[in-house]
């Protein structure tokens, strides 16, 4: 089994954190392909950005199309997950989306932390009809860029914010983002209460999507494009709107 691990912004040493991630998650025999777009901004920090970024990751999942059993998509944003889904030939996972779902079958309620700003991830907890779940989110003052110079100082960042967390009422944490991923196993034993790391829970649940080989959609909003024409696409790409 192959799958793809798509970063959605095109700074590669995000990409190489998520795939030793998802590799060290795998189950033994899948094979992780990792993935960065070859346009688009550095990091996601906004919606502008986050919109910019889409098409570079359908850019990127193209070139992949018929090649990989699965994509997990390592972007906090789950960026383009609906559009990834009706373009792809193969299940696709939002590594949030993974995160979240994991987490209420682990408790009532869940919280969330991450660098940086929140909104955006309330509005994507509110698009997978989990606000009810949702106990709260904690932004804690660090950059993606920083913590890659200072992992030890993102740890106990996102420990403080993981205590705030469960003092609120959340039964489970998801690690919010893809520059927090492999950060569980050094914040699993101070935790009071369990960790969701998006890419290890996304890999895991595209295993067994994979494994259960469901059939495409022939109708509704998920359904593939047939004979869609378009300009100044990459070849893949244009190749999958006109239903090849």
């Amino acid at each position: 089994m192959r799958i793809l691990v798509a970063n959605a912004n095109t700074t590669e040493a995000i990409t190489a954190r998520c795939a030793e991630a998802a590799r060290a998650a795998a189950s033994a025999g899948v094979e992780i392909v990792p993935g960065t777009p070859r346009f688009g901004p550095a990091v996601i920090s906004s919606g502008l950005e986050n919109a910019i970024a889409a098409h570079g990751l359908l850019d990127l999942l193209a070139e992949h199309a018929g090649a990989v059993d699965a994509v997990v998509l390592a972007v906090s944003l789950d960026t383009a997950l609906e559009a990834a889904r009706q373009l792809m030939p193969c299940p696709v996972v939002g590594m949030t989306e993974a995160a979240c779902f994991a987490a209420c079958m682990l408790g009532n309620r869940f919280g969330l932390v991450t660098f940086g700003g929140t909104e955006s991830y309330r509005r994507l907890i509110d698009a997978h009809g989990l606000t009810a779940r949702c106990a709260g989110l904690v932004g804690v003052d660090f950059t993606p860029q920083r913590a890659l110079t200072d992992p030890e100082g993102a740890v106990r960042a996102v420990g403080e914010g993981v205590s705030r967390l469960a003092a609120g009422g959340a039964d489970a944490v998801v690690l919010g983002g893809a520059a927090l991923a492999g950060m569980e196993p050094a914040l699993r034993d101070s935790s009071p209460v369990p960790l969701l790391d998006g890419i290890a829970c996304g890999v895991r649940m595209a295993e067994a999507l994979a494994a259960m080989r469901p059939a495409r959609p022939r109708q509704g909003p998920l359904a593939p494009v047939r004979g869609r024409d378009s300009l100044g696409l990459s070849p893949a790409l244009a190749a999958l709107l006109r239903g090849a």
